[in-house]
This record gives structure tokens, sequence and C-alpha cells, in this order.
């Protein structure tokens, strides 16, 4: 990719990270203060509060990201949105793969892990069939988008 066109791909991001961070702040703020009774769901989607551990601060870090339930684990993507780099919360978990999960009322420790091989391809096929957007994402963007494998901590 040229430098220029890496310039202004990354210029164009600056406006989507500034509304996606206030939308999360809101959505989370939201979800916190109900208790999860408001924001469990955004426009259909199932939602859920993922905190990290910041990799530069040690401080946590809480998005609110879509997910699919896979018996005890959840999948969430890493798709920024098929922005050119990785979210920062998938980032952090790459770093401390330790997380804690908001669902509702209800907060659980869990360790990620991103899918590899023939379970990110299943995974990331019944992805798309349930929020289609995702293949759009993918379609703007030259990396790999990650799907991550949230367990419960044993």
């Amino acid at each position: 990719m040229s430098e220029t066109r890496q310039e202004t791909r990354h210029q164009g991001s600056m406006g989507f990270r500034i509304t996606i961070k206030i939308i999360g702040a809101i959505h989370r703020w939201l979800y916190r203060v109900s208790g999860g009774k408001w924001g469990q769901t955004f426009f259909g989607s199932l939602i859920l509060l993922l905190t990290t551990t910041g990799r530069r601060t040690g401080q946590p870090r809480t998005w609110p990201l879509t997910y699919l339930p896979e018996g005890e684990r959840l999948i969430v993507i890493a798709s920024n949105g098929g922005q050119p780099n990785h979210p920062a919360w998938y980032l952090n978990l790459r770093a401390n793969p330790q997380v804690r999960v908001q669902l509702g009322d209800q907060t659980h420790t869990m360790i990620a892990k991103t899918a590899e091989g023939d379970e990110r391809a299943r995974l990331w096929s019944r992805v798309v069939e349930e929020y289609p957007a995702y293949a759009g994402y993918q379609r703007k963007t030259d990396r790999q988008i990650p799907v991550v494998v949230l367990r419960p901590e044993t």
C-alpha cells in the first residue's frame, strides 16, 4: 500500500475513532448504571461489556461489543468497523488474555483466545450469517479480522 493511501486511510479513521469512543462511552454508562437492563442489545445485536487491561497503562478498559453465545463460550469480533488497524481492546487482550465480561447484571472472569484455522472459518461463517455487516467490514480492510473466543476461567 502506498504511503499516501496509508495516510489517507489513517486520517479518514480519525472521525471514526472519535465517534466510536463517544458512542461506546454512552453505551457503557447506560449499561452499567442500569445494571445491564439498558444496552444489552443494539439494533437487534446482543451486547456485552468487555473489560481488558490496558497494555501500556495497566488500567481497566471497557467496551461494549456485539457477541454470539456458543455454549459457555462467547464469540466477539475485532472488526473495528473495517478500519485498517485492530481495535485497542483486541491489542490489550493479546497482551493479557484474562478479561472481565458483563452480561446483564452478571460479571464473569474469562480467558480470551484468537480463533485460528478451521475454528476461525467456522465461527466467522456463523458470525457473518447472524450479522452480515461483518462481511462488509472485512471487504473494507486488508487485515484478516480476528475472531475471539472468550471462555470461562477455570
